[in-house]
């Protein structure tokens, strides 16, 4: 079996949901060379996290974070941690509810995804910068 990890920096981006598979696959060009694997991507952030979902039609991003919004509204009066201002407690809510990984088959070389499938870049922030993250790929 083999194993390869890398840590990395995403690029910044504004707030919302971005497709980020190419960004990832280009940082680990190894998965080439797995048959049968698994690619995990970590998010090391509270604020931001990691999803898996519709790659072909950017509207599903747009009502992701028009949804986010609704759920886990900016300035309610009973959050307590607000030390970075209107966004800093519900972008940590809206990380725990998405999640700080996905997981991804590989399958003769490439990410086995389904066909409208994408990795998404959650960003909670107003003013996130550039997020890290640890990816993993193993198999054979």
């Amino acid at each position: 079996m083999q194993f390869f990890q890398r840590q990395i920096s995403l690029r910044a981006r504004s707030r919302g949901f971005h497709l980020v598979s190419e960004e990832i696959l280009q940082s680990i060009p190894e998965v080439k060379n797995i048959k049968v694997g698994m690619l995990q991507v970590f998010i090391q952030h509270t604020s931001a996290s990691l999803t898996i979902n519709e790659n072909a039609d950017p509207t599903v991003r747009l009502d992701f974070e028009t949804w986010m919004n609704k759920a886990v509204p900016e300035g309610d009066p009973d959050y307590e941690h607000d030390y970075e201002g209107d966004d800093d407690m519900p972008a940590h809510i809206k990380s725990s509810l998405m999640g700080a990984s996905v997981l991804i088959p590989i399958t003769n070389g490439k990410l086995n995804l389904g066909t409208w499938q994408g990795i998404y870049l959650c960003e909670h922030r107003n003013h996130g910068g550039s997020r890290r993250a640890v990816i993993s790929a193993w198999g054979n």
